[in-house]
């Protein structure tokens, strides 16, 4: 079984109140599965690794062989392909703890998207987020 994730994450502010926003799809490209969260307040950076570790926590849940990740961040998807280093050092136990999760899968790939093609997930970041100060 092939799984879709769509992850995001930002910040209103850099740093400032930050939430994640993930969507899991079957191969049919229906919505199986969502989360929202409000994560406190930290840069977009954390929050787009954030919201990559919880989506691959959400998709191990549903026993995929394979997970195709779809993120809107460049900087996220060319360092875990290995083109920039990981330097922050907030972000390298996340970058470790997706390599960790990884192995939960027989392959999983990453491709950077434009917004427009993860409105989904941004759109439930500020959900969250309206929801976190508008209340």
């Amino acid at each position: 079984m092939k799984l879709f994730l769509y992850t995001d994450g930002g910040a209103r502010g850099n740093p400032g109140p930050a939430a994640i926003g993930v969507i899991l799809k079957n191969e049919t490209e229906e919505k199986i599965a969502e989360k929202g969260l409000f994560i406190g307040n930290t840069t977009n950076n954390l929050a787009e690794y954030t919201a990559l570790v919880e989506g691959l926590i959400l998709a191990h849940e549903k026993n995929p062989e394979e997970l195709n990740c779809f993120l809107d961040s460049e900087l996220v998807v060319k360092q875990l392909h290995g083109f920039y280093k990981v330097k922050n050092l907030k972000i390298k136990p996340l970058f470790e703890k997706i390599r960790s999760l990884e192995k939960n899968f027989k392959k999983v790939t990453y491709k950077h998207v434009s917004r427009h093609l993860n409105a989904e997930a941004d759109a439930l970041v500020n959900k969250v987020l309206d929801a976190k100060y508008n209340a």
